[in-house]
Parts: structure tokens; C-alpha cells; sequence
């Protein structure tokens, strides 16, 4: 990779062959200075003593944590975020302020809210208008930190509504609020068949943060099909200035999958 941009490692994905608070210090280990999670807890609302433990174990790492999720629900188990979900709508507002509270801890200021996957016995537009309604409570609370709400297009779930750039960015319209951007993980959007190549193109003003892995299998950049290093310097070349997230399942080792990255770029 010849592109100037700054890397961050997701340790929901990676580092996975260790505990989820010894994860931050493995990834300095390998010469990352920032880190991103997915939400880390089991319940939409931590103990203070598992909040207190996660906030430790970024501070004794020394990283930066750069991105966290809201709540999403049972992501193992197919749920997808709790945006656009009457019934578990509350819960994604009781969320909402302990997330942020991590981040103005942390110095972190992206945080990713999951969509939600389509429900039985509630409309597509009642979700929407649910979803925009819960977006812009986020936003108004990231806003007290000047943090950004992240709305991703994903791959891999088939109630899942947003698949492409279009689809979140009109989500992002109806929000009307200024910070929330569009979150590309660009895995997910060549696999849903999205132009990547037009999006960066269009959009890199639009571009909040940046998730990459290869394909098929999304593993790490070089094991697949995509044209990731010349995608990331359009990127570059077009102002994006912001974190690289490599969010992929390593094929081997998650030390050894971080070859393709000379450790000088890390």
C-alpha cells in the first residue's frame, strides 16, 4: 500500500484468539497505534465496573480508540442493529448516551449505528421513520463531542435494507443533521455490487470512515479480488483524510495477516 492513510484495527474481528480486553495491547504489539470495536458488551447497558475495564484495558494499551458501534443486538446470532426496530427501540436509546460517554473518555468520536434488519408486522416505511428518528437522537449526542454518526451499508444479511452508498445516503438525507456520514466498508459494497470505483468517485466528501477486507472471503487485502490499494489512493487523492478500519478475518494468525501492511505504515 502506497496511499498515505492511517490504519486502525478492528479488534472484534481481529485478534480474536485472545480476550476481548487484552486485544487493544496485542494489536501496539504489532506496531497500531488505534484501535475500533464493535460494541463490546453483552446488553444495551454495561455494568460501571465492565464499562470502567474496557476504558482501562484502550488507556493501558495506549491506542486511540477510533470507532465503537452502538449496541446491535445478537450479531452472531443475525441481528444487525437496533436502529429501525420498534420493539427494541428503547434500547438503542438507552444506549445511545453510555456509548458516547465511552467515546468522550477515549477521545473516540465515530460511532457506527447498525440499521437494523427488516421485521415482521411493521412496514419498511415505519421502520424508516423510526430509524431517522433514532439517528438523529445519536446525533444530537455525538454532537456533545463533536462526533460523527456512522450509517453502514452491509453485506451478508438478507433483511438488511441498506446494501449500497445510495441507499445509507438517503438515509443520511432524511436525518438532516450534519454529522452523520456515511460509513464505507468497501467489502461490503463491492459484495452487494455497489460501483465502489463511482462512490469514491461521487462521494469521498460523504465518506465519514472507511472499513476494508478483500473478497471472496473477506480476509485480509491481497487474498481476494479487489482493487483495495488503488481504491484507498482514489480515496487519498480525493481528500479523504480520515481512519482506515481493516475489519476482515485473517486467514492465518491475526499477527501474520497484517503482512501485506509494511509495519512502517502501520
Amino acid at each position: 500500500m502506497t496511499n498515505p492513510l492511517r490504519y486502525t484495527v478492528n479488534c472484534s474481528l481481529l485478534f480474536t484468539e485472545l480476550p476481548l480486553l487484552e486485544r487493544p495491547a496485542a494489536a501496539r504489539r504489532a506496531g497500531f497505534g488505534a484501535v475500533e470495536f464493535w460494541w463490546p458488551f453483552v446488553e444495551a447497558v454495561p455494568t460501571d465496573r465492565h464499562v470502567d475495564a474496557f476504558v482501562t484495558a484502550i488507556q493501558d494499551a495506549g491506542v486511540q480508540l477510533t470507532g465503537l458501534n452502538f449496541f446491535a443486538g445478537d450479531m452472531p446470532g443475525g441481528d444487525r442493529g437496533l436502529v429501525s426496530w420498534p420493539k427494541r427501540s428503547g434500547e438503542f436509546r438507552d444506549n445511545i448516551d453510555v456509548t458516547v460517554g465511552i467515546g468522550e473518555r477515549l477521545g473516540c468520536q465515530a460511532f457506527n449505528a447498525l440499521y437494523g434488519n427488516r421485521e415482521d408486522g411493521h412496514s419498511a416505511s415505519e421502520q424508516d421513520d423510526l430509524a431517522v428518528e433514532n439517528l438523529a437522537l445519536a446525533a444530537q449526542a455525538a454532537a456533545r463531542i463533536d462526533g460523527v454518526v456512522l450509517v453502514e451499508p452491509v453485506s451478508g444479511a438478507d433483511r438488511y435494507p441498506l446494501l449500497t452508498a445510495a441507499d445509507a445516503l438517503a438515509v443520511i438525507d432524511r436525518v438532516q443533521a450534519p454529522n452523520v456520514g456515511l460509513l464505507a466498508d468497501l467489502y461490503h459494497l463491492a459484495v452487494n455490487g455497489d460501483d465502489v470505483d463511482r462512490v469514491i468517485a461521487e462521494h469521498t466528501d460523504r465518506i465519514a470512515h472507511v472499513q476494508i477486507a478483500d473478497a471472496p472471503g473477506r480476509n485480509e487485502p491481497g487474498t481476494g479480488t479487489l482493487s483495495l490499494d488503488r481504491q484507498l489512493n482514489a480515496l487519498a487523492g480525493n481528500g479523504y483524510s480520515g481512519w482506515i478500519g481493516l475489519e476482515y478475518k485473517p486467514s492465518t494468525t491475526t499477527v501474520d495477516s497484517f503482512g501485506w501492511l509494511p509495519r512502517a505504515a502501520r
